[in-house]
């Protein structure tokens, strides 16, 4: 799944350097009027967590401090760092079954955001 063939990225890019052009545009809706959007988007998002497993608390645990975490902090950015700094760790105490589960490249994500909360911290 996904954009394999690079015309994904380039697609994004186009659109990138048109919002650089239309951004003085969007910031003059206000934000009232894009409240029912966003309510329609989180409906849609919402929808998504019957997938997760929710008798696995390694799996759940993760993705509800991800919801929770996004609304009490008003970053998506930071909940969605809690979570996977929070996956890692429920995997990695369950042992090697668990450590086995966790791909290279969710360590280096991993690594970067609790580096990145030792820098915000400090």
């Amino acid at each position: 799944m996904g954009g394999r063939s690079g015309l994904t990225a380039f697609v994004v890019a186009l659109c990138f350097v048109l919002a650089l052009f239309l951004a003085p545009l969007f910031l003059a809706t206000p934000a009232t009027a894009t409240g029912p959007a966003l309510v329609i988007v989180g409906v849609m998002m919402i929808s998504s967590t019957t997938n997760i497993k929710w008798d696995d608390y390694t799996e759940s645990i993760p993705a509800f401090i991800t919801m929770i975490i996004m609304p009490l902090s008003f970053s998506i950015s930071d909940g969605i760092m809690m979570g996977i700094i929070m996956y890692v760790l429920m995997k990695a105490g369950i042992g090697m079954k668990g450590i086995r589960q966790i791909s290279p490249t969710v360590w280096v994500i991993f690594a970067v955001f609790v580096l990145r909360y030792i820098q915000k911290s400090l």
